[in-house]
């Protein structure tokens, strides 16, 4: 056999592994429950993405803290609100928020459904298991399975909610009724940020609510299981998110970090906050005044690890979703402040985000 047949040999017994857990239509979870001890090799992941997994344990840096209190009376309070909040998006992409009007209980009770959903009964959660993005209620195992060169320990629900949400009664019933009332939050939580950040660089506050950046949610309900070996894989690969915004709600386990000047930095769990973070569209719009970070999630022996992200992003499989072009905001261009990157719609760069693997920015192709 020569090396052009062995790298083909090897190939399929890969995508055979990669098809036989997809098959199983149960996840990491389902790999737990049945007794696993090791790791399958699928989720093995290189040692350079590995061996700096507790470098940012003694970092000097730490995530902003963003108080939210009367920033929609409060004229003083908003200003000093609309500062904090661009210096950390020009700085590090990312900030963790508190008295931002979503109460504690609903948080709890957001966090507790989707560890319900994710721990129901096997066969019933099989029923919401496809690859299909077009349906609006989905469980899955890491969305670029097959096109990743290594699986993340992680299974996913999502949920695709947007500004007119679905009816109610096609949602699982184990989490319909807070994820009807956490979405409606979350988009009224949406709203006010995307002021702050339009006020931020100088626009009018509706600027970015009227390009829409409000109108589109979806909420991924991620279920970190418990790993025997957490030192050979991860949770999350490094990654930025290519959407306008994330809005995150997480646990108290930890494990989220964030790649800040060249060191990874714990996003530490702060009880009722909740965490914001740019996304590679706002950054793009923004014409680099707002950044886009990686971040990723290291895999641990404590678990599960909950998460409920609410991602604010683009058209998709939607009528015109190909024709729309996104590009520095027109307002924010001048002489002396020239576009940085090409316009581009959202399909395309989605395409290229999800074939580019991980690391480098989605943004460079479109670089000036």
């Amino acid at each position: 056999m020569n090396q052009a047949e062995a790298e083909i040999g090897s190939q399929n017994e890969w995508y055979a592994e990669i098809k036989a857990f997809d098959d199983t239509k149960l996840g990491v979870k389902g790999l737990v429950d049945a007794g696993l001890t090791k790791i399958p090799r699928i989720f093995i992941h290189p040692q350079h993405d590995l061996h700096d997994r507790s470098a940012c344990e003694d970092s000097q840096f730490s995530i902003p803290i963003i108080d939210l209190q009367a920033v929609s009376t409060d004229s003083n309070l908003r200003a000093k609100a609309i500062e904090k909040i661009q210096n950390a998006c020009e700085t590090w992409g990312f900030f963790q928020i508190v008295n931002h009007g979503i109460p504690k209980t609903d948080l709890e009770e957001m966090l507790a459904a989707i560890r319900r959903f994710h721990e129901q009964d096997a066969e019933v959660k099989k029923e919401f298991y496809t690859r299909d993005l077009r349906n609006k209620t989905l469980f899955l195992s890491n969305f670029d399975l097959f096109q990743a060169p290594v699986v993340s320990w992680r299974d996913t629900f999502a949920l695709v909610m947007d500004s007119i949400p679905p009816e109610p009664e096609s949602l699982p019933v184990i989490c319909r009724d807070i994820a009807m009332v956490y979405s409606k939050l979350a988009h009224r939580l949406g709203i006010t940020l995307f002021e702050l950040l339009s006020e931020g660089i100088g626009l009018n506050p509706n600027h970015l609510k009227d390009m829409e950046c409000a109108e589109r949610i979806t909420i991924l309900g991620q279920y970190y299981p418990a790993c025997p070996k957490p030192e050979l894989t991860l949770g999350a690969r490094s990654h930025s998110d290519a959407d306008f915004m994330t809005i995150l709600l997480q646990d108290q386990i930890g494990g989220l970090q964030v790649l800040h000047e060249n060191q990874w930095v714990d996003v530490p769990p702060i009880p009722g906050a909740l965490i914001v973070n740019i996304g590679d569209f706002l950054q793009l719009l923004s014409n680099d005044k707002l950044k886009s970070v990686n971040h990723r999630v290291i895999a641990k022996q404590e678990g599960p690890r909950i998460s409920v992200a609410c991602f604010f992003r683009t058209k998709f499989f939607e009528p015109g979703d190909d024709l729309k072009c996104y590009g520095p905001i027109k307002e924010l261009l001048s002489e002396e402040n020239p576009p940085m990157y090409k316009e581009t719609t959202a399909q395309d760069f989605l395409k290229h985000y999800y074939s580019k693997g991980s690391g480098a920015s989605a943004l460079l192709h479109l670089k000036l």
